[in-house]
């Protein structure tokens, strides 16, 4: 079986291009469609097929990588539109990442809406590989009514629904034909000498030469060909599935690709949580060997079945296969008889940048709720799931908000947990401005032993990052060394809720002096003095509130960095620099600070700023002090929701 996956923006015309390449030869395909991912299998020529259909626009970058994994070649379906060539630039970068051959389909070439040389030389400006025509368009009254063939010189005329037929180059598209077809040979000569000396020569390279030629390029992923058609009408889709067929590399070469040591049999492209059936991962094999009941990552395969079809199935090279109930396979990973490897880092996409508290309806599912997150991390390579630092909640990483909308449904219907989302919450911190003292005792006498302890704190600011320290200066034993510790605990007691509700950094407490007594001091009266003292003193040393930075990377197409500086400066940020990515064309990295709070307006405006191309990777940076108005408000609102 060969398997290809067909990518491209929304609206490009992916599905009805894959439903035209599988209904070629008349029969009914078979489509499984799994979260983002269409699945469909069909037959042309008497040869299995299976291709890949993910769904369209920023959200499912971990689907478009672990597509490509289990894929011998790749074809970024675009719009006849130069402007549209931007939002292809993600497809191609992760297509160059992975090094899966590419051809290009330029699509609704019924209704263009620019020239096919600008279309190319558009998407030419994101790619690192050169892209090159293989058909250029006949026109007949501004209308496109066919294409012709830039290797065999063949001219085809469209038919609504049919395969083209064959006529003469109009005489008119002589000339034209001739530069565009001098300009692919030129190309393709950089790859091959023997071709190279024809061309010097003046000698004419024969058609059979020039196909072997074009396929062993597209194999070794040195140049992107280009196509054009219009597949609702099924046009230009017969000579692109011919070009698949006879240019696009085995599986043999995609398992060199994935595991240069050739020790992987299958690789996991795909998983989902099935209700009343469990998890059903979605395998390609590299190699002969993987069937049901066999061992395949040191367990048992269990059931397996290959796609399309039904009962136990026993996979050749290439074939496409769904285990059920096999726990310890997972998607993204490449599979060995023994053992399971991680896939490249391309296969997982970009880091999810939304973020979302979760909570169950009901309490008593929390531990249902856990267990739905981690079986959905098994299964979805573009989630993670973490624990808010703040408040212990969950929290739930993802690509945006449909993806986000898609996992709570999976999490109700398949695991019959509801549960709710909540932005999570700043985590801001307060700090004091100046120095204080503070003397403070504790008395309390209520029968029996009493508590006493008398404690002389001075409290501090200091350098930012710096933490808490604490040191004490007591002379004479005025407070015993054993309870020294117990003055810690307290003064690190009273930094979790400072004077403005909010956990205090950056402060040192010094002991420097105290009493004590012989019968009614005690660690917990020396604790209690401490953290009650140390509480006055914070009060009184200037409480300032710190707001959380994070640094930022924004990655995205530079047609959009200027309109990235001005979002940035609307959300307060301050941009640091943007420069060219030097690992993807056309891409620029903008360098920033952005305050925390920030960050969820900023994936709004990303995402209209990109036109949903950007995306970008975080850490937190440091705090800054806050003050003003704004600081009144966030302290009110904190005091208001802890009343």
């Amino acid at each position: 079986m060969r398997c290809f996956t067909v990518l491209g923006p929304s609206q490009s015309g992916k599905t009805t291009l894959v439903r035209a390449l599988s209904q070629l030869e008349g029969a009914t395909p078979r489509t499984e469609t799994a979260g983002n991912l269409a699945l469909t299998r069909f037959t042309f020529l008497n040869e299995p097929w299976c291709a890949l259909d993910v769904a369209g626009g920023a959200e499912p970058s971990g689907t478009t990588g672990s597509a490509l994994a289990a894929s011998d070649a790749v074809i970024l379906c675009v719009p006849s539109d130069p402007a549209a060539a931007v939002l292809a630039a993600p497809y191609l970068r992760v297509i160059e990442a992975s090094g899966t051959p590419c051809l290009i389909f330029i699509n609704k070439m019924d209704t263009p809406q620019g020239r096919v040389h600008d279309i190319v030389s558009s998407l030419q400006g994101y790619s690192q590989h050169t892209l090159v025509l293989r058909q250029i368009p006949i026109r007949e009254g501004g209308v496109v009514v066919g294409a012709i063939d830039l290797i065999s010189e063949r001219a085809w005329h469209y038919q609504e629904g049919k395969p083209s037929f064959m006529m003469e180059i109009p005489d008119s598209m002589r000339e034209v034909e001739h530069q565009a077809r001098a300009e692919l040979l030129e190309h393709l000569s950089e790859f091959d000498d023997g071709l190279l000396e024809e061309l010097i020569e003046d000698r004419e390279p024969p058609t059979g030469e020039l196909f072997q030629t074009a396929a062993r390029i597209l194999q070794d992923n040195k140049l992107i060909p280009a196509y054009l058609g219009a597949a609702s009408h099924v046009n230009g889709v017969m000579r692109l599935m011919k070009a698949l067929r006879h240019e696009a590399p085995s599986v043999a070469t995609l398992r060199t690709r994935l595991s240069p040591t050739g020790e992987a049999i299958a690789v996991g492209f795909h998983a989902e949580f099935q209700k009343h059936l469990g998890k059903a991962v979605y395998l390609r094999a590299l190699g002969d060997g993987v069937k049901a009941g066999t061992t395949l990552a040191g367990g048992n395969v269990g059931n397996l079945t290959e796609l399309g079809e039904t009962g136990a199935a026993t996979l050749a090279a290439g074939s496409v296969g769904v285990a059920v109930k096999a726990d310890h396979l997972n998607s993204g990973r490449l599979f060995t008889a023994s053992s399971a490897v991680e896939c490249p880092d391309w296969v997982r996409g970009h880091r999810p940048i939304l973020a979302r508290i979760l909570l169950p309806s009901n309490e008593r599912d929390e531990a249902r709720m856990s267990t739905a997150l981690a079986r959905m991390q098994e299964t979805d390579l573009g989630i993670e799931v973490a624990q808010d630092e703040d408040t212990g909640h969950s929290v739930l990483r993802v690509q945006g908000p449909l993806h986000l909308r898609r996992i709570l449904a999976s999490i109700a219907d398949d695991f019959d947990v509801k549960v709710t989302d909540q932005i999570p919450g700043t985590s801001y911190r307060e700090t004091i401005s100046r120095q204080a003292e503070e003397h403070y005792r504790h008395r309390k006498q209520s029968g029996g032993s009493g508590q006493f302890a008398d404690v002389v704190l001075i409290v501090r600011p200091q350098e930012r990052g710096a933490g808490f320290a604490f040191d004490e200066v007591v002379k004479g034993g005025a407070v015993p060394r054993n309870f020294i510790s117990s003055v810690e605990e307290g003064a690190r007691d009273a930094t979790k809720s400072g004077p403005l509700g909010f956990p205090v950094i950056d402060v040192a407490v010094t002991l420097t002096d105290g009493k004590h007594h012989a019968v009614d001091s005690s660690d917990h009266a020396f604790r209690t003095a401490a953290k009650m003292g140390t509480r006055e003193a914070l009060q009184n040393a200037g409480p300032v509130l710190l707001q959380p930075i994070e640094r930022m990377e924004i990655h995205a197409p530079s047609v959009f960095s200027g309109a990235i500086v001005s979002l940035i400066s609307t959300l307060k940020g301050q941009v640091l620099g943007f420069e060219p990515n030097p690992e993807a064309r056309g891409w620029d990295v903008t360098r920033l600070l952005l305050p925390g709070s920030s960050r969820d307006d900023l994936i709004r405006g990303l995402g209209t700023a990109t036109q949903g191309t950007g995306w970008f990777e975080s850490s937190f940076d440091h705090y800054q002090e806050l003050h003003g108005k704004e600081a009144e408000a966030i302290c009110r609102a904190h005091a208001k929701e802890h009343a």
